[in-house]
C-alpha cells in the first residue's frame, strides 16, 4: 500500500527522511517517480494506483504472499477514496452501530466512519479507531476536503 500526500495538504512526521539525501544536493524523487517505481517494483502482482491532481497518490498491489485474512480493499464514495488492508473482527457489530447495510466491507465502514467524524463528529477520531477491533491498515483521501 502506498499514499503520498502533497505537503500543503499533511504535514509528515519529522521522522520521515531519506538518510541518502543527506548532505547531497540531490533532490528528492517526485511523487509520479515514486509511483512509476512501485508499479514497477509489484509489476508481477497488477498493482493499481490513482493520482488526484497534485494533491495526493494512492497505490495498492495485490499481493499472493498474503495470508487469506489479511485482504486488501479498494472503495471510492463520493469523492471518498479508502485503501483497507487487513480485517476488522468486529465488522458487524459496528455496521449496526452506524446503522449501515449488511454489504458494507471494511473500506466501506472506514469511510463511513469518516463521513460521520467529518460531518457530526460524535465521538473523538481517537475513540472511534479505538472501537475497532482486528488486524488492519487503512488511508484515506477525501478529495473535496482537500484531506
Amino acid at each position: 500500500m502506498l499514499a503520498i500526500f502533497n505537503k500543503g495538504l499533511v504535514n509528515p512526521p519529522k521522522e520521515l527522511n531519506c538518510p541518502h539525501l543527506q548532505g547531497t544536493n540531490k533532490m528528492p524523487k517526485s511523487p509520479e517517480e515514486i509511483v512509476r517505481i512501485f508499479q514497477q517494483c509489484f509489476d508481477h502482482h497488477n498493482p493499481v494506483s490513482l493520482g488526484f491532481g497534485n494533491s495526493a497518490f494512492l497505490g495498492y498491489s495485490p499481493s499472493n504472499t498474503l495470508p487469506l485474512h489479511q485482504q486488501r480493499i479498494f472503495c471510492g464514495m463520493d469523492n471518498m477514496y479508502c485503501v483497507f488492508l487487513g480485517h476488522l473482527n468486529n465488522l458487524n457489530t459496528l455496521i449496526k452501530q452506524y446503522g449501515l447495510g449488511k454489504t458494507t466491507n471494511e473500506a466501506m465502514f472506514v469511510i463511513e466512519a469518516y463521513r460521520t467524524l467529518r460531518d457530526r463528529g460524535p465521538y473523538p477520531a481517537d475513540q472511534v479507531i479505538k472501537d475497532l477491533e482486528g488486524s488492519f491498515g487503512f488511508v484515506i483521501y477525501d478529495k473535496n476536503a482537500g484531506t
